[in-house]
């Protein structure tokens, strides 16, 4: 199959999106538009110029990927403004076929200009639900609680999660800059929410080594872990994974980005499938990595030698790793595995 053929395939097929941040996934236009209604400052005002300058080419390490961040932050502070881009990241996400997808953000970062807790979590839900009733995507949101931040903060966003429980959001998770912040410190927001029976995912072993995703696993109960890039120093644990089938949330370009790892043909994702870990792949974010979900797997194809047989299973292992009600999930994978099998045979 040509590349075109591949991307094609990939496209058209149903898939999902679990790892997606709302404040990295902006449309350039939308920053731009919503910056003039409001005189918020931008480091630039037309759309492609914006595009650009956003676009991750030259970080460092995490820290430095995140800094672009501060930019769609400030034009986030409004509900009307954490509605539509939720709206119009559901939309974007359904023109590539997404069926489902868990959109994760952090309400705390929402609330500079004075807007209350609860809306910053109603305000996006208003915009997924608009979405699902115009173009059939499916979508939950987790909340993140920051791991910069005092633990207190974190374990406020773990209540506030619990008060969303069957209200759209589905689990918790912990972001940000990872070396010197340890998951460990908010365990008590992560036992809020387990103790609630919301699921619990933590970013972890992208910036730091594997002992962070032993503290996401065994301190705070995480049930799928964001990234896991550097597992694989860590056999034992790499093996306790696989047994217990602890999904790993897989993003190649922002890692390529963030130097989690030195290239796409480098990355352990290859190893991860190959051991029969459950692995699948997203975006992280679409506007600081220019990517969609269709782009991640073209790339496992072209860089990593991951077959259509491969990447459908990678495909359905997303299904099965949603933070979905298990009736949801059965009926999901019933409809979605007939189309999967077309590409597995391609």
């Amino acid at each position: 199959m040509t590349e075109a053929e591949v991307r094609a395939a990939i496209h058209a097929v149903p898939k999902t999106e679990l790892h997606v941040h709302l404040d990295g996934s902006l449309r350039p236009a939308t920053i731009a538009e919503l910056a003039d209604q409001h005189d918020v400052e931008l480091p630039a005002r037309d759309s492609d110029e914006l595009s650009d300058f956003l676009f991750v080419r030259d970080a460092t390490n995490l820290e430095d990927y995140l800094a672009r961040f501060e930019v769609t932050l400030s034009v986030m502070q409004r509900a009307s403004a954490l509605e539509r881009t939720a709206y119009e990241l559901c939309e974007d996400a359904a023109a590539e076929n997404i069926r489902y997808m868990e959109i994760r953000y952090s309400p705390i970062l929402h609330t500079r200009g004075g807007l209350p807790l609860p809306e910053t979590v109603d305000a996006p839900l208003r915009g997924m639900r608009r979405a699902e009733e115009e173009h059939g995507i499916r979508s939950r949101l987790i909340v993140c609680g920051i791991r910069n931040m005092d633990p207190d903060v974190s374990r406020d966003l773990a209540d506030l999660t619990v008060a969303y429980k069957d209200r759209g959001v589905v689990a918790f998770d912990l972001a940000g800059a990872e070396y010197n912040y340890p998951a460990k410190k908010h365990k008590n927001a992560f036992y809020t929410v387990r103790n609630a029976n919301i699921g619990a995912t933590i970013h972890a072993g992208e910036a730091y080594g594997p002992e962070s995703i032993h503290q996401a696993i065994h301190y705070c109960g995480a049930q799928r872990i964001g990234h896991g890039t550097r597992l694989y120093e860590d056999p034992d644990l790499m093996t306790y994974i696989n047994d217990f089938r602890i999904p790993l949330e897989i993003c190649l370009t922002s890692n390529v980005q963030t130097k989690a790892v030195e290239s796409f043909e480098t990355h352990p994702v290859r190893l991860y499938f190959d051991l029969g870990l459950v692995v699948s792949l997203h975006t992280d974010n679409r506007l600081m990595s220019r990517t969609t979900v269709t782009e991640e797997y073209v790339r496992a194809w072209k860089h990593l030698g991951f077959g259509p047989a491969d990447l459908a299973k990678m495909i359905r292992n997303g299904f099965e790793s949603a933070f979905l009600h298990h009736d949801e999930k059965t009926a999901l994978l019933d409809e979605i595995d007939p189309r999967l099998e077309g590409l597995a045979a391609a």
